[in-house]
């Protein structure tokens, strides 16, 4: 059963209550909340992902509930909590479902170690995946959203799980995370689309989630081969530019963005050499989303 042909009443019970299991991509997670944003952002960006039964066993088990004593009345806040560990500060009560999904890359980040966990989106077609390695502000999730709606399959648009037994890539397909200028910018390109409400004034802005498209949440447990690692840029009035990037400082940069390499060891560096010998490598500048689609599509076409 997916989220959507579960009726309201029963989703605000089980958040309420022992907690609505999700499963996204390898991980199933138990949510529970009673704050009227997240019940109503899961339902509208969870929709197409399934649900399972109370008793299943959870990868992960969070809840964002509101601070007790004077803030639950002045300046609300809600808090993330991970079983009964509190990681991040309260945040303002509005910004309960962008904490929910922060808080969820979170627990993916510092648990999922049977996975080199990199922080980098992916996106796949045609069986082969590109790994998008870029710091805040780079444009890596807009280009992510704007090529999942023109055919690309999401796999994630922060964390890439690469499995160090087969070296292949593994997908989260969760909402993606916009910021700013990239929301209008978005809607524009893909009308289609759902966005969930915008949280204002947070620490990156203005921020609000995309939904995934259906057939990424329907493919989330078929994992791709990683084909390239791009790293992409968004530079205003550029034309697009897509240049080779040398595979050792792709290595360093890919071992730099994974949370996880230290605590892997050997197995951490392995398993990157291994992923850098097989893949091509480029640097990426673009600013219309029109001439980035041209130049996915004809990497998608080549041999």
């Amino acid at each position: 059963m997916n989220l959507r042909e579960l009726p309201l009443e029963d989703i605000r019970h089980r958040l309420a209550g022992p907690g609505l299991c999700l499963r996204t991509g390898p991980f199933t997670v138990r949510i529970r909340s009673r704050i009227s944003a997240v019940v109503d952002s899961l339902t509208l960006l969870y929709a197409d992902h399934p649900v399972l039964a109370d008793e299943v066993f959870c990868d992960f088990h969070v809840r964002l509930l509101r601070p007790l004593g004077l803030r639950r009345w002045w300046r609300p806040q809600v808090k993330f909590a991970f079983d009964d560990f509190v990681p991040f500060k309260p945040l303002p009560y509005d910004h309960a479902f962008p904490m929910l999904e922060w808080g969820l890359n979170w627990s993916v980040a510092q648990h999922a170690h049977w996975y080199l966990v990199v922080h980098a989106a992916v996106i796949e077609q045609k069986g082969r995946a590109a790994i998008l390695p870029a710091p805040p502000g780079s444009g890596k999730s807009t280009l992510t959203a704007a090529l999942v709606q023109r055919g690309w399959r999401l796999l994630s648009d922060e964390l890439t799980l690469i499995d160090p037994e087969t070296g292949l890539v593994h997908a989260l397909a969760r909402p993606v995370s916009l910021k700013n200028t990239s929301l209008p910018l978005l809607r524009a390109w893909a009308p289609e689309a759902v966005f969930g409400p915008p949280a204002h004034d947070t620490l990156k802005g203005t921020v609000a989630h995309m939904k995934p498209p259906q057939e990424s949440v329907a493919r989330m447990e078929e994992p791709a081969h990683p084909a390239w690692v791009i790293f992409p840029r968004y530079v205003p009035d550029s034309a697009p530019r897509l240049t080779p990037h040398p595979r050792a400082h792709a290595l360093l940069e890919l071992a730099h963005n994974a949370f996880n390499y230290s605590a892997l060891g050997s197995c951490g560096y392995d398993t990157l050499a291994r992923l850098i010998a097989t893949v091509e490598c480029f640097d990426f500048t673009y600013s219309r989303l029109e001439d980035a689609l041209n130049i996915f599509t004809r990497l998608a076409d080549g041999p």
